[in-house]
């Protein structure tokens, strides 16, 4: 075992093998995000459990600090403070965050604090202009490089309650206006949603606000929260979506995996896989702080092609490359539409698609907002897969070296952005 995991974490070579066993996952990293800006709109203390140990997250925590909040590490456990936030007394780093950024500034234009935020060149590259423009209407005042990082908040600090229609459903900007509007007291209400992630609404009514959500529209009506509580952090769906598609696709397989956050924004993939013939089992389902999580048994299966519309696509957008893959293993041809914002990503996504499927020699063939894949018998065709040092590309090679190896990568060290133990796990149910 420890031979297979060196092997693994050495670089760039994945074999075709089998996943069995079972395994849990790190806590999910867009929750993560989430429980520790709101964790910091409290004086009382809040314990955070299971927050995710990637790069992006400690970003966020990073950038709290720098605006006053005390984040504590207790045992197996974070412990937040906020109180009296103030400006940060230099630049807030992002590194490769979209999340920290975007959510960040809207703390800091509810909190009235000036701020600059930089970030690496991946994503000094990815848009902030939209999130910008949603948060000036509540009257922030927000000035960015031509839309792109470097990007610089001087606060709104306003009470007034507001109605904003979203121009573009994100619910990164959703969340951005609803921490906006939390601290700075004031009630809000935002149209225009397309069931995008409701994480943020979840949270915040499992710690005392008042707020209501319908897929379309958020009613945030009582903008406080409850300090001293505590809140666990379900297990990444994102993260087990790499082991979900490799124990589909490799002869031989069948895992279980504990303790995954099963919000229905989220998966999206389940539902494609489905339709496909995958034999996904959920077991033990409940509810966590709002969330509903449960257990997933994965077992090999012979898939079919099928058509993702854009909705269906949306709730599996960071999964997309992988229903690629599992496409590249059914029989006939698969369409998946809604692909464009996968330009816009880490990397771009919709060409690290093609990619991954050269590895197997399996071809996909683009329309302006669709991508086709013709599914058949991947076989390895021993061209390398450039990953742009995208953590997601890097585990889904991974994925695809379980089930049609050897598959060979450039890079795996963008993994610690998510998941950084990975190989290691993915070590520990392969055979």
């Amino acid at each position: 075992m420890e031979e297979r995991a060196f092997m693994m974490l050495r670089a760039t070579r994945f074999e075709s093998r089998a996943l069995r066993g079972e395994l849990t996952l790190p806590g999910d990293k867009s929750i993560s995000h989430r429980a520790l800006i709101l964790a910091t709109a409290s004086i009382e203390p809040t314990t955070l459990r299971g927050v995710n140990p990637g790069r992006d997250v400690r970003a966020t925590i990073e950038a709290l600090r720098a605006v006053g909040a005390e984040i504590a590490v207790e045992g197996d456990a974070l412990v937040v403070r906020g109180g009296a936030l103030h400006d940060p007394a230099g630049e807030i780093d992002a590194q490769n965050s979209g999340s920290t950024v975007r959510m960040m500034l809207g703390l800091c234009a509810g909190a009235d604090l000036h701020a600059r935020f930089v970030g690496d060149a991946s994503l000094s590259r990815r848009p902030m202009e939209p999130v910008a423009a949603h948060l000036r209407a509540l009257g922030a005042r927000i000035f960015s490089n031509e839309g792109n990082l470097p990007i610089r908040i001087e606060g709104v600090g306003s009470d007034r309650s507001a109605h904003i229609i979203l121009v573009q459903a994100s619910a990164q900007i959703k969340s951005a206006l609803l921490f906006a509007a939390l601290y700075s007291q004031r009630s809000l209400k935002i149209s225009g949603d397309r069931e995008t992630r409701d994480h943020t609404e979840r949270l915040l009514a499992s710690i005392g606000a008042g707020i209501s959500w319908n897929g379309r529209e958020v009613d945030l009506f009582a903008p406080s929260v409850r300090g001293g509580t505590t809140i666990e952090i379900p297990g990444d769906f994102s993260a087990a979506a790499f082991f979900i598609v490799a124990a589909t696709l490799a002869p031989g397989s069948a895992l279980l995996i504990r303790d995954v956050n099963l919000n229905p924004t989220r998966t999206g993939l389940l539902d494609i896989l489905h339709t496909m013939g995958a034999r996904i089992e959920r077991r033990n389902e409940r509810e966590r702080n709002g969330e509903p999580i449960g257990d997933l048994f994965i077992r090999e299966a012979r898939l079919r092609a099928t058509s993702v519309d854009a909705q269906s696509a949306l709730r599996a957008i960071d999964e997309l490359p992988l229903v690629a893959l599992a496409a590249a293993f059914a029989q006939g041809r698969t369409t998946i539409a809604g692909v464009r914002d996968l330009r816009g990503k880490e990397s771009d996504r919709l060409a690290a698609i093609h990619r991954l499927l050269a590895a197997v020699g399996a071809s996909a063939e683009e329309s302006p907002n669709g991508i086709a894949v013709e599914g058949g018998a991947p076989k390895p065709s021993g061209v390398p897969v450039e990953t742009h040092d995208d953590h997601r590309i890097q585990m889904a090679a991974a994925v695809l070296g379980c089930a049609a190896g050897p598959v060979e990568v450039d890079s795996i060290d963008a993994v610690d952005v998510s998941f950084p133990d990975f190989f290691e796990r993915l070590a520990g149910v392969t055979a």
